[in-house]
């Protein structure tokens, strides 16, 4: 019943999120006006805002002008509906939760802000970094100085891999990853950064031989680098366990 209500709770975050990626990136303001058709301007309305539902209900479609909606917003609530109530299942009910929920937000504004932009506005970096840096005061690593060494090595990493690239990968990427690294600290930091270019380099081999993309296409690396962090904070101590076990026996 409780993870029900974590589901529900996420898929009405997931809205609001939807809201914050769209419009903060154009500097507009995340409370008015209320949404709307982006071609008729159509406002909608209460019974057209249900997360998920209305979009099903509507088949995807505005109301009054029958432009097609995009599947980000539904896809944006439903997985962070579906993450807010596993999360519990990978870190527990303790304080790593509230933090996993945290990182959970910012990742799914990301996704939004990326996926239309290409852009991860400095707006939103800096308010998770407040809040990140008072829940790590509040509920420090061990030991607390991981935090400061990850963020570290977080932004230099990235920052070293955007210069030699030649500005292939955006800056907003090298300050989300110093970001990372201040939540999670130095070995969990570098495992997602593997993991992120790991489902980024499948996905893009995956485009190119679907034809989804085109050769040299810039594609977001922000919801990668989402997946890879997520997953590196929830399975990350048994990956780098399983990958010990491997090495040792190899040797």
């Amino acid at each position: 019943m409780l993870n029900l209500l974590l589901f529900l709770y996420g898929l009405l975050f997931g809205s609001f999120f939807n809201v914050v990626g769209l419009r903060v990136p154009l500097n507009q303001s995340i409370i008015k006006p209320r949404s709307a058709c982006p071609k008729c301007g159509h406002q909608l309305r209460s019974w057209e805002l249900i997360p998920v539902v209305s979009y099903v209900v509507l088949r995807g479609k505005c109301r009054v002008c029958g432009t097609r909606i995009s599947p980000i917003y539904p896809i944006t609530e439903l997985i962070t509906g579906i993450l807010f109530a596993l999360a519990p299942f990978f870190v527990g009910w303790g304080s790593e939760l509230i933090v996993a929920w945290t990182l959970i937000s910012l990742f799914m504004i990301i996704f939004v802000s990326d996926i239309h932009y290409m852009l991860i506005p400095d707006k939103i970096l800096l308010f998770f970094a407040g809040v990140f840096l008072l829940e790590r005061l509040i509920w420090p690593l061990a030991p607390w100085w991981d935090s400061l060494l990850g963020a570290a090595a977080g932004f230099l990493l990235l920052a070293l891999i955007s210069f030699l690239s030649k500005g292939g990968m955006g800056f907003g990427d090298v300050k989300l990853f110093g970001l990372i690294g201040f939540v999670v600290g130095t070995r969990l930091m570098l495992l997602s950064f593997f993991l992120a270019t790991l489902f980024g380099a499948v996905f893009g081999i995956l485009a190119l031989l679907l034809k989804l993309v085109k050769r040299r296409e810039p594609i977001p690396f922000g919801p990668f680098i989402a997946i890879g962090t997520l997953t590196a904070n929830f399975y990350g101590n048994q990956l780098i366990d399983l990958y010990l076990k491997f090495i040792t026996a190899g040797l």
